[in-house]
C-alpha cells in the first residue's frame, strides 16, 4: 500500500476526476483516495490527489487559487459552454475586432459576479445541476462572487471562417468557471462563445512541473505518492514546532497557547512528524484536524 501523502497528477483529457481517483485507488491499493478540485473531462492538467490521511488536507487544496491556459471560441454557443456540448447558436464573429475582444475580457477581471454554467457539478436540492439539465430541466444558478486576478490574451487567431479563437492565461480564485468566462465574453460581444481547450497549470503552489502522468504512476505503483503527508503540510501551510508536552496535548485534541501565526498552520512534533492543522481563535490555538498517527 502507498504511504499517506499527495500526488500531483497531470490529468489526461477524456477522463473525469473520479476516473483518476479510481485509477489511483487501484495503483495505491487503498480506498482512501480523493481529489482536491474537479476538472471537467475535456480539461487536462494539475489534479491534486490525496492518499490515506492526506485526504483530510484536500479541503484546503480545494480552496486554493488556480491558473489555466485556455482557448475561447467566439461565434458559437454550446449547451455546456465548452466543446463537449452541442452548438446551439452560431453568429459570424469575423467582424469582431481584436480591440473589442480584449476589452470584453478586461471587463471579466477583478472581483466579478459569475453565474456558473448550468451544466456544472453544483448541487441543487441535493442533485447535480448537470444531471438536471441532462434530464431536460431548465436550470438557473445564482451568481457567485469570484476573483479573476489575471486574464491575459496570448493570441487571437482567425484560422476558421466566422469564428475567432482566443488563447488566454487565467489566474483565479477557487470556484471560478473558465467556460463561464468564455460564455460571458461571447455574450458581451454579441456572437456567443465557448471553451475549446482548458489546461490547469497550477493549484496553489502545486504546478505542472511536478505533475506525474498516469502512465508514470503505473510504473512506480504502489508507491505513487510524490509528496509525503509531512512534506505536503510543511510546504502548504505556515509551520509551528511543538514541544513534547504540546504535541501530547494537541494530539489528544487539546488547545495550545497562541503564538500569533495567521492560520491555518501546521504543527509538527519534536521528531518532525505532522500532528495537526491548527488555527488561533479566542485566545487559543485549536486543531481543525488532527493528523498524528493513531
Amino acid at each position: 500500500m502507498s504511504a499517506d501523502g499527495l500526488i500531483v497528477v497531470d490529468k489526461p483529457g477524456g477522463m473525469t476526476s473520479h476516473d483518476v481517483v479510481a485509477r489511483v485507488r487501484r495503483l495505491a491499493r487503498t480506498r482512501r483516495v480523493g481529489h482536491g478540485g474537479t476538472l471537467d473531462p475535456m480539461a487536462t492538467g494539475v489534479l491534486v490527489i490525496g492518499v490515506g490521511r492526506a485526504t483530510r488536507l484536500l479541503t484546503y487544496v480545494i480552496g486554493a487559487g488556480k491558473s489555466y491556459t485556455a482557448t475561447i471560441r467566439l461565434g458559437q454557443s454550446t449547451v455546456t459552454d465548452d466543446a463537449e456540448g452541442e452548438v446551439v447558436a452560431s453568429t459570424p464573429a469575423g467582424a469582431v475586432t481584436d480591440e473589442a475582444v480584449r476589452a470584453a475580457l478586461a471587463v471579466l477581471t477583478g472581483e466579478i459576479d459569475q453565474v456558473p454554467s448550468a451544466v456544472s457539478a453544483i448541487k441543487i436540492d441535493g442533485q447535480r445541476a448537470y444531471k438536471r439539465v441532462r434530464d431536460g430541466e431548465t436550470v438557473e444558478l445564482p451568481a457567485r462572487r469570484v476573483t479573476v486576478s489575471r486574464l491575459d490574451v496570448r493570441a487571437i487567431r482567425r484560422d476558421t471562417p466566422d469564428v475567432v479563437d482566443v488563447d488566454v492565461d487565467v489566474t483565479c480564485s477557487s470556484g471560478t468557471y473558465i467556460r463561464a468566462l468564455a460564455r460571458d465574453a461571447g455574450v458581451a460581444l454579441g456572437v456567443g462563445g465557448h471553451l475549446t481547450a482548458l489546461r490547469r497549470t497550477s493549484v496553489g503552489a502545486f504546478t505542472l512541473a511536478e505533475a506525474a502522468t498516469l502512465d508514470q504512476l503505473e510504473e512506480r505503483a504502489p508507491e505513487v505518492v510524490n509528496l509525503s503527508l509531512d512534506a505536503a503540510a510543511d510546504r502548504y501551510f505556515p509551520r509551528r514546532d511543538a514541544t513534547a508536552e504540546e504535541a501530547r496535548v494537541l494530539s489528544h485534541g487539546g488547545p495550545l497557547a497562541p503564538v500569533g501565526i495567521a492560520g491555518p498552520y501546521a504543527v509538527f512534533g519534536p521528531a518532525g512528524g505532522l500532528i495537526a492543522i491548527v488555527s488561533e481563535r479566542d485566545g487559543r490555538a485549536r486543531a481543525e484536524i488532527v493528523l498524528a498517527p493513531a
